[in-house]
């Protein structure tokens, strides 16, 4: 019973914003709201960056995965505090950090400057760049917990039936990690579609460009609560949704 009053005022602090989010909403107009050319355009832009972040993420994230659960390097503790640093790190900074990493003055952004010719701040490339710095390690800890709890005995029997390495890992690792990587790639996306601090420091607030859901929730606060209010809906709704379906994932029952 001494836990009883402090639990319940947990659950009133938590829940009391999504209430008063829910009570303002429009719900009469919230269809023509989202109908609103800036509102449906952020909306297209925040899809294609999120789904690019979560792409880029698979891409170079599952080996960095692999390479965390299964091969034992020098320095895998660092590389394994630096891959989870962003999710504990201020967007603002981790945007400040890919300003100088990748801006045209950049360590890495002069060279790809003068080299080719790609410029990343305050473009959609830069968006999704951001997006993905913040968002990438919740795929990779949680593929990496896939990697560590699967029965690696599968693998064995594959390699003495004559399988090589590549095939194992697509015939028979990828099909038992697959829960994890894809509860891994529903949060990565999740993270991506909420991204504000990182997006705006690297990428700016463009409309049509990098001006996501988050940023226009941020400039219609200024003169569009509706709008604010409908777009902070989808954004609740979304992050509900990847909660519910990978609850049993992340909060096992009895």
């Amino acid at each position: 019973m001494l836990f009883v009053v402090p639990a319940v005022l947990a659950v009133g602090f938590l829940a009391i914003p999504l209430v008063g989010l829910l009570q303002q909403a429009p719900w009469r107009h919230l269809a023509g709201e989202l109908a609103e050319p800036q509102v449906r355009v952020a909306l297209r832009l925040s899809l294609e960056c999120s789904l690019g972040a979560v792409g880029i993420s698979v891409l170079i994230g599952v080996p960095l995965a692999f390479m965390l659960a299964r091969v034992d390097f020098p320095g895998r503790n660092l590389v394994r505090a630096l891959t989870t640093l962003p999710m504990v790190l201020p967007p603002v900074v981790g945007g400040v950090a890919l300003l100088l990493a990748f801006g045209r003055r950049g360590l890495a952004g002069q060279w790809l400057d003068r080299a080719f010719g790609i410029t990343l701040p305050f473009t959609t490339a830069g968006a999704i760049l951001a997006e993905a710095f913040v968002a990438m390690p919740f795929l990779i800890i949680t593929t990496e917990a896939g990697l560590r709890a699967m029965d690696r005995r599968f693998e064995d029997a594959a390699a003495t039936l004559g399988a090589g390495r590549w095939t194992t890992f697509r015939r028979v690792t990828l099909p038992l990690i697959a829960p994890s990587l894809g509860a891994g790639a529903a949060l990565c996306w999740a993270r991506a579609l909420g991204e504000f601090g990182a997006t705006i420091t690297f990428a700016g607030n463009l409309p049509g460009t990098t001006q996501t859901m988050p940023l226009a929730v941020y400039l219609a606060l200024e003169n569009n609560l509706q709008a604010a209010i409908a777009l902070s809906l989808v954004l609740l709704v979304v992050s509900l949704a990847v909660l519910i379906a990978l609850r049993d994932r992340w909060f096992p029952t009895a």
